[in-house]
């Protein structure tokens, strides 16, 4: 097994390449801090969902390196991936099962013991207000509901970097709220959260970082303050921020 340095980044993307036909990822260096709060964006087909997949191990790079605290996800994929969790856009779950059955099952993919997990799953749930659907199988569920249920799947092996596409899409605001507030107090637990959105206004409330991708590469990165410098827009909302950089990046491609 790959050992790890001390204090390693949560996650480490060095020279990360991915093609199809063309360059999706070209290059990419990306690092995202322990306990850190990173909003990856970009417009459409810039690369952010198959950057994501790639680091959770979904997807082999063609070319780079993926560290996660410290180990090797390429040579030791199983150790990087027990501590990851990956939410995608579309929440994949088994219809059949109730939220509880499907929790039991995903713990016991990980390897959680039914006396860590059981609790766990009746503490998420309740979390995420889903107690009085925990015996519904999900096949009637809402997408929303959907997501929740897919969200506590992602966290009842308790992972220590998380790595979320769109999770908000379906959600209406209180539920979007109870998911915004889980991934703050996981932050603050020393987990790092990775997460990609199209609603800028979540990205400049919550995280400590933003990097934009654009083309594959990442254009620019930093606390909001940090882009407005760059963009040379002092007191502008991140959207401004946002469509300023991917335009100038547009330009000199």
């Amino acid at each position: 097994m790959t050992s790890a340095p001390e204090n390693p980044p949560a996650l480490l993307l060095e020279g990360l390449e991915k093609n199809f036909g063309r360059p999706a990822v070209a290059g990419l260096d990306l690092c995202v801090r322990p306990g850190e709060f990173y909003a990856l964006l970009g417009p459409n087909g810039a690369g952010k969902t198959t950057t994501l997949r790639m680091a959770a191990g979904l997807m082999p790079p063609d070319a780079g390196r993926i560290s996660v605290f410290g180990i090797d996800a390429r040579a030791d994929p199983i150790a990087a991936k027990r501590i990851v969790a990956w939410l995608p856009d579309e929440p994949m779950l088994y219809d059949k099962l109730d939220p509880l059955e499907y929790l039991e099952f995903v713990a016991g993919l990980w390897g959680v013991p039914p006396e860590i997990s059981e609790p766990r799953a009746v503490e998420l749930l309740a979390l995420l207000g889903l107690s009085d659907q925990s015996r519904r199988r999900c096949e009637g569920f809402s997408r929303g509901m959907k997501q929740k249920v897919a969200l506590a799947g992602a966290l009842i092996h308790d992972p220590r970097l998380m790595m979320l596409d769109e999770p908000l899409t379906g959600l209406d605001a209180a539920a979007a709220r109870q998911v915004k507030d889980i991934l703050r107090e996981r932050t603050q637990a020393g987990c790092a959260v990775v997460l990609t959105t199209h609603i800028l206004e979540v990205a400049e409330r919550l995280a400590d970082r933003i990097g934009i991708i654009q083309h594959g590469r990442l254009v620019a990165e930093g606390p909001l303050e940090e882009l407005r410098a760059q963009a040379g827009r002092a007191r502008a909302s991140l959207e401004d921020v946002f469509l300023h950089l991917t335009r100038d990046a547009d330009e000199a491609a």
